[in-house]
C-alpha cells in the first residue's frame, strides 16, 4: 500500500497569538523549528522532538504541528501501531495509530488539539485508513486542568470527535483495566470490509483461543 501525503494548513488567531497548524511535515522541515518547553507529556521536549522527527521519516508516518513562528506548541503523530501492541498482531497496512497528541499549557484554550485533528483529516488519503487511538487515564493532565477523570474523558472524546474518532469496545486488557480508558476509532470511507473484519478480530482477540 502506498502512503501519499498531501499538505494542509489552518491559521488560528487569538489576541496577540498567531498559530499555524499544518502538515504532514517532513523531518527536513521540522529541522527549522524547535519544541516549546511545555511539551513534556511523554519525555523531555528535546528528546520528543527527535522522536517526532523520526516518525516523519516513516513511509506511513505523519506529523501534524501547531507552531508560533518557529516554536512548535502542539503536534500529533500517526504511524503503524507499535510491534509490541496487539494492534500489530495481524499486519494491516491500512491501520494507523494516532500515537501522540500534545499541546503546550501556555497555548491551551485555542482549540489547537481539535484543529490539529481537523487538518490531519483533510488529506483524502486518510479515507483509506482505519485510525485508532488508545486513551489511558494515567496519561491525562488532570492536575493542571483541575478536571476529574470523567470530566477529562469527556473533553478527550469531544476533541477526538473533531477528527471523527469515536469510542469502540474492545477486550484489550489495558483498556478494560479502568472504565475511563477507551479505544477511539475512525474508519475511512474507502476501507474495504475485509479490513474492517480483520480489525474487529483485533479488537476482540480474547474471544479466539488461537491468540493465547
Amino acid at each position: 500500500m502506498k502512503h501519499p501525503k498531501t499538505y494542509h494548513q489552518k491559521t488560528i488567531y487569538k489576541e496577540e497569538k498567531k498559530v499555524i497548524v499544518e502538515g504532514p511535515i517532513p523531518s527536513m522541515q521540522l529541522e527549522d523549528y524547535y519544541f516549546d518547553d511545555g511539551l513534556t507529556a511523554f519525555r523531555p521536549p528535546k528528546k520528543q522532538y527527535e522522536a517526532v522527527k523520526s516518525i516523519a521519516d516513516f513511509e506511513e508516518g505523519r506529523v501534524i504541528i501547531a507552531r508560533d513562528g518557529e516554536k512548535i506548541v502542539g503536534y500529533a503523530t500517526f504511524l503503524h501501531p507499535d510491534p509490541l501492541e496487539r494492534w500489530s498482531e495481524i499486519k494491516m497496512d491500512d491501520l494507523i495509530e494516532l500515537g501522540a497528541i500534545e499541546v503546550s499549557n501556555d497555548y491551551r484554550g485555542l482549540k489547537i488539539g481539535s484543529s490539529i485533528l481537523q487538518v490531519a483529516m483533510k488529506d483524502s488519503q486518510m479515507e483509506n485508513y482505519i485510525i485508532i487511538t488508545t486513551e489511558y487515564y494515567w496519561h491525562w493532565d488532570m492536575k493542571s486542568t483541575g478536571l476529574n477523570v470523567w470530566e477529562y474523558r469527556k473533553v478527550m472524546e469531544k476533541m477526538m470527535g473533531k477528527g471523527d474518532l469515536i469510542p469502540m469496545s474492545t477486550d484489550d486488557p489495558e483498556i478494560i483495566s479502568h472504565p475511563a480508558n477507551c479505544l477511539l476509532v475512525r474508519i475511512g470511507k474507502h476501507v474495504p470490509e475485509s479490513s474492517v473484519e480483520t480489525f474487529d478480530s483485533l479488537r476482540f482477540m480474547g474471544r479466539n483461543n488461537q491468540w493465547f
